[in-house]
């Protein structure tokens, strides 16, 4: 296969594998035989472009997701304010509270990981 062509099943594969695909599907998605697949996949700089192709999908859908939040916190504040129906305003006060807490754990325990790291690193010197 010459060098384009490869560089394109290449990047085929690591676009497929880094999304989820399968070896099987993978190799569909790639025009080469499981085998292939599995060749590349025991590749140390192949493995680590899928990584870095799967650490930037999921960077982008967490920016999509934050800005779908940033609308749905403001969807939120709507119905708090302005629906009379107390059912409605208490879904929506709940829902606020909820991602509120979950939030400020998921702050909390990253500063603590974050500690951790840097006592660890700093034992180690």
């Amino acid at each position: 296969m010459p060098g384009g062509e490869r560089s394109s099943a290449n990047g085929r594969l690591i676009a497929a594998l880094a999304g989820g695909a399968t070896v099987a599907e993978a190799a569909r998605l790639g025009g080469v035989s499981e085998a292939t697949v599995y060749r590349r996949r025991n590749d140390d700089a192949f493995t680590a472009a899928v990584a870095e192709a799967r650490a930037a999908m999921i960077e982008r859908a967490v920016a999509r997701l934050a800005a779908a939040a940033a609308i749905a916190v403001g969807t939120l504040v709507e119905l708090l304010k302005r629906d009379e129906r107390s059912a409605i305003r208490l879904g929506a006060a709940r829902a606020l509270l909820e991602a509120a807490l979950r939030w400020r754990a998921a702050e909390e325990l990253e500063a603590r990981v974050v500690a951790l790291e840097s006592e660890l690193t700093a034992s180690r010197r």
